[in-house]
């Protein structure tokens, strides 16, 4: 499992990227938020081998965010991974799914009414 985290920054029109605490020092610019993701991800793809791929966008200001790529760690990819805060190690992104996946499980509570609780507020 490799783990790529990216500080991003919008100046102007554009928006930029570069890799924090990395062997590689990735990092690429593009015209818009979305467009940058794509191409980090490639990038991490490129420097990773192909893997499945997880990624958690996270906005820190109007003008600046962390973008995280997790490559294989066997979820298949898509929605499994969370962040936490933004800097997680391979060790903290494990720990950090599990309380996810815990939370889908739970069952809704049924909503409880007025004559479930002996008084109505308009008596």
């Amino acid at each position: 499992m490799a783990v790529f985290t990216f500080i991003v920054k919008k100046s102007g029109e554009s928006w930029s990227a570069k890799q924090h605490a990395g062997e590689h020092n990735l990092e690429s610019s593009a015209p818009s938020a979305f467009e940058l993701q794509r191409k980090l991800t490639n990038l991490a793809l490129e420097t990773g081998g192909p893997n499945s791929v997880s990624s958690t966008f996270s906005m820190i200001t109007p003008t600046a965010a962390i973008y995280q790529v997790v490559l294989g760690g066997g979820g298949g990819g898509g929605g499994g991974f969370v962040s936490s805060g933004g800097g997680a190690s391979a060790g903290g992104a494990a720990a950090a799914a599990a309380p996810a996946a815990e939370e889908e499980k739970k069952v809704e509570e049924k909503e409880e009414s007025d004559d479930d609780m002996g008084f109505s507020l308009f008596d």
